[in-house]
């Protein structure tokens, strides 16, 4: 034979199963009510963040590629707006 040894093959831990089951978890239980969310302001300038980075490092675009970034920005804002406004979530300055 040769000088290899056969790794045994012995179990790790328990071999016998647990018999003991856990109790059922309560998922269909009322949850508690949630807070009533703040009311949202739209952000004055929402691509100030994105002009804060500096340019964007694609070269031959950049001045291109911040205005183009800024336009998605810039709808992301209206879409968010938007539905601020349809679940009565929206406060606009002078709306007192």
């Amino acid at each position: 034979m040769s000088g290899q040894r056969r790794k045994s093959k012995q179990r790790r831990g328990n071999p016998r199963p647990n018999n003991r089951t856990a109790p059922p978890a309560e998922f269909w239980r009322a949850a508690p009510e949630p807070p009533e969310p703040p009311d949202i302001v739209p952000a004055s300038d929402p691509t100030a963040l994105l002009r804060s980075m500096g340019m964007p490092p694609l070269p031959g675009q950049k001045e291109a590629s911040l205005v183009t970034i800024g336009q998605v920005v810039l709808g992301a804002q209206r879409a968010a707006v938007a539905l601020a406004a349809a679940a009565d979530l929206l406060d606009l300055p002078g709306d007192d």
